[in-house]
């Protein structure tokens, strides 16, 4: 059995380790609160906007001559994949690496290309894949002005067919305990086609026409759409490392209770094999 004073440390290291989880799990809580109000009241509008120019471009006769919506054969693809730059938020990250890698192994005959957002990911997917940029510094000031700058880049790249394809890869947020992996379609916007009751469709009244309408929305429509995919990533990081860091704060809670046990069965040890040995000297002076 441990002597006494190495397991006392251990306590002290076990009870200082749970503090810090705790304070780290409140943070998040905090952080948390603003993140999910963000997303809740961006989610219906990004949705509703994507819905718009799914219905419109469904109906417009040139939209495979629109430079988001023309469809390419599929030889080189770029995946957006977005994790976070801080670690302790459980699987996280690795779930984001994980859906990568495997769409990487399906697509093994096509060019794969990674935009990276988050230091994480940029550093585990720099080892094994093609990560063309990275841009780390957005959750830094997570606002519409620097997601639109990355999601700029992407249009403009695909735009000049350096890419065929582009697709969002991230956590998309449900709860504190619950985050789904997500990916997403973002280019080419895809119409839609498939209408399956016609008396739900919209007949929309253009002014000045269709065509300008669907090239002013569709790069808004873009941007939007990824600004939201960063805000339910940046959720989904807070409520996992909240869940992660209380996992971890009632695991050192029995440790350390596990740990108290063995210093006190010791200790009572220690107490009874110095009373045996007084007991036992008293008896041989009685000799």
């Amino acid at each position: 059995m441990a002597n006494l004073k190495e397991i006392r440390n251990r306590i002290a290291s076990v009870s200082s380790t749970m503090q810090i989880t705790s304070a780290m799990k409140m943070v998040s809580a905090a952080k948390l609160k603003k993140a999910t109000d963000a997303i809740s009241q961006m989610r219906p509008y990004s949705d509703k906007l994507t819905e718009l120019i799914q219905n419109l471009s469904s109906s417009f006769e040139n939209s495979n001559e629109n430079l988001y919506t023309k469809i390419r054969p599929l030889k080189k693809v770029l995946l957006v994949a977005i994790t976070s730059n801080r670690g302790l938020c459980g699987g996280f990250n690795s779930n984001i690496i994980r859906a990568v890698n495997e769409i990487s192994k399906k697509n093994q005959e096509k060019k794969i290309y990674i935009l990276s957002i988050g230091k994480k990911g940029t550093d585990l997917l720099s080892k094994k894949h093609n990560v063309i940029s990275s841009h780390n510094e957005v959750f830094d000031n997570l606002n519409h002005e620097n997601s639109s700058s990355i999601a700029h880049l992407i249009m403009k790249a695909f735009s000049e067919e350096e890419y065929d394809s582009v697709q969002l890869i991230y956590n998309r947020f449900k709860n504190a305990a619950t985050q789904i992996v997500t990916t997403e379609p973002y280019l080419p916007i895809v119409p839609q086609s498939n209408i399956e009751d016609k008396k739900h469709s919209v007949d929309y009244i253009y002014e000045p026409s269709q065509e300008k309408i669907i090239d002013e929305l569709l790069p808004k429509a873009l941007k939007t759409q990824l600004l939201k995919s960063l805000k339910d990533s940046f959720a989904s990081e807070h409520g996992a490392r909240m869940t992660a860091m209380h996992k971890a704060t009632d695991n050192a809670q029995e440790l350390r209770d596990q740990l108290k046990l063995s210093y006190n069965q010791a200790r009572q040890a220690s107490i009874t094999g110095e009373i045996l040995e007084i007991v036992g000297g008293a008896e041989a002076l009685n000799k």
